[in-house]
């Protein structure tokens, strides 16, 4: 049985995915973007998959769900290291 939140989840990284489309020359001014951007479209696929597993292999799309959440996490955790914690700071 879908729950609400997965499709309110879903229709907002639907919507975020029209925003980075619309935005891309924009976005490559952001240091390591492609990271980012992948890390969020397999997050994405995640929450595709979250709704998918009501109709259908509820199990296997569960199991891709949770391994597409931990790639996306750590796509988006490397990015945040490239980004932020690379940094030397000044004495």
């Amino acid at each position: 049985m879908i729950q609400q939140n997965e499709i309110v989840m879903l229709i907002l990284g639907l919507g975020v995915l029209i925003f980075i489309l619309g935005k891309r020359s924009q976005l490559k001014r952001f240091p390591s973007s492609k990271i980012l951007v992948l890390g969020f479209l397999v997050l994405l696929a995640g929450w595709v998959l979250t709704v998918m597993e009501s109709f259908f292999w509820g199990v296997l799309l569960n199991y891709l769900e949770h391994i597409c959440y931990t790639i996306g996490s750590f796509l988006v955790a490397a990015w945040c290291w490239k980004v932020f914690g690379s940094r030397k700071e000044a004495r």
